[in-house]
């Protein structure tokens, strides 16, 4: 749970503000859609090493 401490007289904006920026700090919605489907370690494995292997080409300039 997200606490957003404010006082009396700031701005509803202002606290508003400052809870998205909570919120996306604290990367709660990120895993909600990590949990909404079950992925393999072997294919989460698997996707980690092809992204890596992308990455690499990139750097290198191998990829068209």
């Amino acid at each position: 749970m997200l606490i957003i401490d404010s006082k009396d007289c700031e701005n509803i904006d202002k606290a508003l503000k400052k809870y998205k920026k909570k919120f996306e700090k604290s990367k709660a919605l990120l895993q909600l859609r990590e949990r909404q489907a079950f992925i393999k370690p072997s294919v989460r494995r698997r996707m980690e090493i092809l992204k890596a292997v992308y990455k690499q080409q990139m750097a290198t300039g191998k990829l068209d």
